[in-house]
């Protein structure tokens, strides 16, 4: 179920089994809580689904910083891995017919995701040399 860790499972588990339901705790009671929605732009979905990429999918860590519950993240995350950066676009509430992203705004929005991806992947890769360093291989 790609939940971020253990810990989180658990936390509900408990939280389920003193018959507490999710919307009782606060951010500052226990770590990670249900945050009401709040409007976001395409291009700010962009920019947290980047962060939250380029910091190796720490949802948490993204959910302090951008204000935005960690299920409205996990959301974005799938549609973008779907659907790229069209994916990103809601199209919830509208009556009539709304315009499409220009060609410069999606390539913007998807080249500050491949960045955020390309600066994991070379996180990884350094992180994997120095594994190997320390296991003696050093080739």
């Amino acid at each position: 179920y790609k939940i971020s860790t253990d810990i989180v499972l658990r936390r509900w588990i408990s939280w389920y089994n003193n018959g507490k339901r999710f919307k009782e705790h606060k951010r500052s009671e226990r770590g990670l809580a249900m945050n009401k929605g709040r409007k976001t732009t395409r291009e700010e979905r962009a920019e947290i689904v980047a962060f939250c990429i380029e910091n190796n999918k720490n949802y948490t860590l993204t959910v302090e910083k951008y204000n935005i519950s960690y299920q409205q993240i996990y959301s974005w995350l799938r549609k973008y891995e779907i659907n790229g950066v069209e994916g990103l676009i809601d199209h919830r509430g509208k009556s009539k017919k709304q315009e499409g992203l220009t060609e410069a705004d999606r390539l913007r929005m998807e080249n500050k995701i491949l960045q955020a991806k390309l600066k994991d992947q070379e996180m990884e890769i350094k992180l994997l040399k120095k594994l190997r360093e320390l296991r003696g291989g050093g080739h």
